[in-house]
């Protein structure tokens, strides 16, 4: 990492058990692909060579390379990587980001493993860069856990979103960024000792559907937690169970005069409504809120006008209109839910807002400025698998540049 974003020992540790997992999972010539592994083989036999590797990729990232650096070195010691782009910078397409320099026969027998350890989290990185960025005044929780596909996958990710993160913090100072993690295992690599959360809708069914119980009950087993959030869609009373815990949290409890912090979690299903809300009532609801009359007008003013020019089909102008007005946690349901608290007297409570919060779920929340405190994503996940493919091409041996037709680019 570059100079600016320096780790601390928790991070380290946490960056050190990428390598860890990977080699438990066994030797470097059973997880390759064999086509290397016969080429490190065939070098080994005929005389090694030293060669240079340009590592790119095919859309426009953040860098998030150490992980990849720490296998490099953890595995072919003595390897030369020459840095194009700081950790957080901006990578177009393309654009090398790194030239790894060092024995062929070593560096084949990892190519594969190195190139697992890239995409991931530079497209995470790229994809919490931005979504930081539309929505900078409310703080980040990770919640992609349960999205991953293990161990590896969640710190790789989880790094990205990290990265990303103090990338939009030097971009924008107003930018709060990512704060913490859902899981204790990534939790250090947000500047957080520990794992964060609310509750689940499990916890709210254990409590008869009652999402106060279920407050109480978490309340009482863990006191010591410092943010008390109420999961409120469970029974589809997403106002009326907001102001009932509120008021429990406020007046009756009154844990606020213990220090601790009251939300309430929007999660509302994308089938219907949040409660006492239509379209009708949910454009009604954002217009007043910006000012704005008109469904056409308010759309036209999120996306800046020039998209409808752009957007002859309607799809982007129909998803953003699902955002702003449909179903499940739109920009009305936010604002209906605020202005409730607010009208109750219960302007310290958080709104924490969750479901589908990807890039361009948070640039429309953004624009429209949606009263967020927490969002809540897994959501800067790739969107394809594809995104996250990394390619490595040899483009010198032993000082000769050579490399396939095409890739000649790589050269500068």
């Amino acid at each position: 990492m570059d100079q600016r974003t320096p780790l601390t020992a928790q991070r380290d540790a946490v960056l050190d058990r990428i390598v860890d997992i990977c080699l438990s999972a066994g030797p470097t010539d059973v997880q390759t692909d064999k086509y290397f592994t016969n080429t490190s083989r065939i070098v080994k036999a005929h005389g090694d060579s030293e060669v240079t590797f340009a590592v790119f990729m095919r859309r426009r990232v953040v860098a998030a390379l150490e992980p990849t650096i720490r296998l490099i070195n953890r595995l072919a010691p003595g390897t030369k990587v020459k840095r194009f782009f700081n950790e957080g910078d901006l990578v177009p397409s393309e654009k090398k980001m790194m030239e790894i320099t060092g024995s062929m026969a070593k560096l084949s027998e990892i190519e594969t493993l190195l190139l697992q350890k890239t995409g991931i989290p530079c497209v995470s990185a790229n994809n919490a860069y931005e979504m930081c960025r539309a929505i900078p005044t409310a703080g980040f929780m990770d919640m992609h856990a349960r999205h991953a596909s293990g161990a590896e996958m969640n710190i790789l990710a989880a790094y990205g979103a990290a990265t990303g993160s103090e990338a939009a913090k030097r971009a924008d100072p107003k930018v709060k960024g990512f704060i913490g993690s859902s899981q204790d295992l990534t939790a250090p690599l947000f500047g957080a000792d520990a794992g964060m959360g609310t509750m689940p809708h499990a916890l709210v069914g254990y409590a008869g559907g009652d999402v106060l119980e279920a407050m109480k009950l978490f309340q009482a087993t863990i006191p010591d937690a410092t943010t008390l959030v109420a999961l409120v869609d469970y029974t589809g009373e997403e106002i009326t169970d907001s102001l009932r815990c509120a008021k429990w949290f406020y007046e009756e409890a009154k844990l606020d005069k213990l220090g601790k912090t009251f939300g309430v979690r929007l999660d509302t299903h994308g089938g219907r409504f949040a409660e006492g809300l239509d379209y009708e009532k949910s454009v009604e609801r954002v217009g007043q809120w910006l000012g704005v009359s008109g469904e056409y007008n308010i759309v036209e003013q999120v996306l800046g006008g020039r998209a409808f020019q752009l957007d002859p089909g309607n799809i982007l102008v129909d998803k953003v209109r699902r955002i702003l007005f449909g179903k499940g946690v739109s920009v009305a349901a936010i604002i209906h839910a605020r202005l409730a608290l607010d009208e109750a007297g219960y302007r310290d409570a958080q709104i924490v807002g969750s479901s589908g919060f990807d890039p361009q779920k948070c640039q429309v929340m953004g624009a429209a400025k949606a009263p967020l405190d927490i969002v809540g994503t897994g959501s800067f996940l790739p969107a394809t698998l594809s995104e996250t493919y990394a390619t490595a091409d040899i483009i010198a041996y032993d000082g000769v540049r050579r490399v396939k037709v095409g890739r000649e680019f790589l050269f500068d």
